[in-house]
């Protein structure tokens, strides 16, 4: 499992080569999305041409590891505020290989019982996850392979419906995975189209990479990624909010850090001058009422 507190470089090219080479049929001549954020978090398990990929990221913005920190620690104060009002399924689209804090992590130090429904449509991922979670987890945490780019598919998963009741709120997580979907691919219908299937009282728990700081800066950066599984796509906050167009969105709104409940700030968010990135949660209002935003 990766550590959070660790950054790129903190172990050796040749230890990490060898734990990434865990998984079976690796492609190691693409630099791969998820095994490039596990780079940037510390973790091992990613390969050489995933390395040289984010070096190209870090030299155009070498704060980008702690912002992605920063997601983390959005998503875990995210967890425990839709826990906290009630809301005790997960729905976690793009989860990424698994890292420190995973949200039936997070949900079960509050909620024994809650419900969690790992997506992603890396196999990769699959491998990692379906590691990490113990016969304990079974009746109440899977994951599936599926593509945010498939929403109805994600919602009919027998394995999914299984564990989650979308008769009840579900909190729906798609944490930095939308900057991988490119504008020709319709990101802002695919959240709706999620949002179709889940009843009212479900949340919409999102960060997303922006251009804001410095768009210059910004679209260097991206252009690591250009090679990759997927590529970035880093957009402003106007277009950031659109996400959460029909829905109530809670205070204070979407924000570079978010803490409604007043949970002790952390040494990180104090740190760190550029946040590449927003952070927020909307409600899903009842069938014909207007949302407040």
């Amino acid at each position: 499992m990766a550590s959070e507190s660790a950054g790129p470089g903190d172990s050796s090219p040749a230890d990490a080569d060898a734990h990434a080479r865990r998984g079976p049929g690796l492609d190691t001549s693409v630099p791969h999305t998820a095994r490039m954020y596990d780079y940037l978090l510390g973790g091992k398990d990613n390969f050489a041409v995933d390395r040289a990929a984010v070096k190209k990221v870090l030299e155009a913005m070498p704060d980008m590891p702690q912002s992605i920190r920063l997601s983390r620690l959005f998503l875990r104060r995210a967890v425990r505020y839709a826990v906290r009002r009630g809301v005790t399924q997960f729905l976690d689209i793009g989860t990424g290989i698994p890292t420190a804090g995973n949200v039936h992590e997070v949900a079960h130090e509050l909620a024994p019982d809650a419900r969690i429904a790992y997506v992603d449509h890396d196999p990769i991922v699959l491998t990692h996850a379906r590691a990490l979670l113990s016969g304990e987890h079974r009746d109440r945490v899977t994951i599936v392979l599926a593509d945010l780019r498939e929403p109805e598919k994600i919602l009919a998963t027998p394995e999914i419906r299984d564990v989650i009741d979308f008769d009840r709120p579900v909190a729906l997580m798609l944490v930095s995975v939308l900057h991988f979907v490119r504008d020709d691919e319709d990101p802002y219908g695919l959240v709706k189209r999620l949002w179709a299937g889940l009843a009212p009282g479900s949340m919409l728990i999102l960060t997303h990479a922006s251009l804001d700081p410095d768009p210059e800066t910004g679209l260097a950066a991206s252009a690591g990624w250009a090679n990759a599984s997927s590529t970035m796509n880093m957009r402003t906050y106007d277009e950031i909010l659109r996400f959460f167009d029909g829905l109530d969105l809670v205070e204070p709104g979407l924000a570079a850090t978010w803490n409604p409940d007043g949970e002790p700030a952390e040494i990180l968010e104090r740190a760190v001058r550029n946040i590449w990135g927003y952070g927020g949660v909307a409600v899903k209002p009842p069938a014909g009422a207007v949302p407040e935003r």
